[in-house]
């Protein structure tokens, strides 16, 4: 059975799980109408569009 020669260090070992940990970048489009940046497949906050439909009355 093979057998690890030296013990891995916690610096290596923490460095090699650090990649699952990581987030993912929100990603961000810009709104057809107010061309405000939203995240997609969600209404503007800005103007209340979803999909060239006014969804929300914003003041």
């Amino acid at each position: 059975m093979a057998v690890p020669k030296r013990k891995t260090g916690k610096a290596r070992r923490d460095k090699r799980r650090a990649s699952a940990y990581r987030l993912n970048r929100v990603t961000i489009t810009e709104c057809p109408q107010c061309h405000e940046p939203k995240l997609p497949h969600r209404v503007c906050r800005a103007c209340g569009y979803y999909k060239d439909r006014e969804v929300l009355e914003v003041e």
